[in-house]
C-alpha cells in the first residue's frame, strides 16, 4: 500500500512557575504497514511514522511522552542544519580522500584531478565552483577505486556482481538489487579503507543473501572479523557528513 502524508500540529504543555504555557510541535505523521509508532528527527523537523489504524490520540500521546527527547534532538538537529548551509570550501582548504586530509590547490589549466598536491583545479573560482569541482573529483575517484575494491572481494568471496555502479545517494552507502547490480555512493570514498571494504564486503555478502540473516552476517564476519568496529566507524563518518552540504 502506499504512504499516507499528513503535517499536523499538536499543543505540548509546558509547566512554568505562573500557569501554562503552549508550545506548538510541527510534525510530519506518515502511515506505513509498520507495526509500531516510531519518532524521528530529521533535518530540523520531526517525523512520526505510525500504523495505518493507529488512532490519532494514541499518536499524539506518544509525541507527548517523547516531549523531552524531541526537544534536546532538535536543537541538535537544527544546529547540524545551520552548520550545513554555512558549509563551504575554498583554496588552501582540507577535504578527505579515504581517510586522509588533501588541500585544495590552484593549478594552471582548464583540468580538475587528484595529484601529489591534493585537489587541484583552475584559480579564480568561486566558492560553490570549487565544491562543485571537489564533487567532480570524488565522483571519478570513487568510479575507479570503489570498483577496483569491489572486484578485489568479488574475487575472494566468490560472488560476482552483474554491474557496479556510484550514485549520489544521501541515505545509502551501498545497496544490492535482485539482479546482483552493486550502487555505491561517491561520499563513501571519504571513508578509510577499512571502511570502504566493509561497505564493498556487505553489499557483495548480500548476493548471496539478500537479507540481514545469520548467514549473511557469517558470510561478512568470515571474511572481516572486525566488521562491528568498522561499521562503528561508517557511523562517525555518517555524523560528520551531516553538517556537510555536498549538494
Amino acid at each position: 500500500m502506499g504512504k499516507k502524508h499528513n503535517f499536523v500540529q499538536i499543543p505540548l504543555i509546558i509547566p512554568v512557575r505562573r500557569g501554562y504555557n503552549t508550545l506548538m510541535v510541527s510534525y510530519k505523521l506518515i502511515r506505513t504497514n509498520r507495526k509500531t509508532i516510531a519518532l524521528y528527527v530529521r533535518d530540523g523537523y520531526v517525523e512520526v511514522r505510525a500504523p495505518m489504524r493507529t488512532p490519532k490520540g494514541d499518536i499524539d500521546r506518544f509525541v507527548l511522552s517523547k516531549e523531552k527527547w524531541i526537544d534536546d534532538n532538535l536543537a541538535k538537529s537544527k544546529e547540524r542544519v545551520a552548520l550545513r548551509e554555512s558549509f563551504a570550501l575554498d583554496y588552501g582548504d582540507k577535504v578527505v580522500y579515504r581517510g586522509e586530509e588533501f588541500p585544495i590547490a590552484e593549478r594552471q589549466g582548464d583540468r580538475v584531478g587528484f595529484g601529489d598536491d591534493g585537489f587541484y583545479m583552475p584559480p579564480g573560482l568561486s566558492r560553490e565552483r570549487i565544491k562543485a569541482a571537489c564533487r567532480q573529483i570524488y565522483l571519478m575517484l570513487a568510479k575507479r577505486d570503489l570498483r577496483n575494491r569491489t572486484l578485489a572481494f568479488s574475487k575472494k568471496m566468490y560472488l560476482v556482481p552483474s554491474a557496479i555502479k556510484i550514485n549520489s545517494a544521501k541515505t545509502r552507502w551501498g545497496s544490492c538489487s535482485e539482479k546482483r547490480s552493486l550502487n555505491f555512493s561517491w561520499r563513501l570514498i571519504m571513508a578509510d579503507d577499512e571502511v570502504i571494504d566493509y561497505v564493498v564486503v556487505h553489499e557483495l555478502a548480500h548476493i548471496a543473501e539478500p537479507n540481514h540473516s545469520h548467514r549473511f552476517w557469517a558470510i561478512v564476519e568470515a571474511v572481516l572479523p572486525d566488521y562491528v568496529e568498522r561499521r562503528a566507524r561508517l557511523k562517525e563518518l555518517q555524523q560528520r557528513l551531516s553538517a556537510e552540504d555536498w549538494d
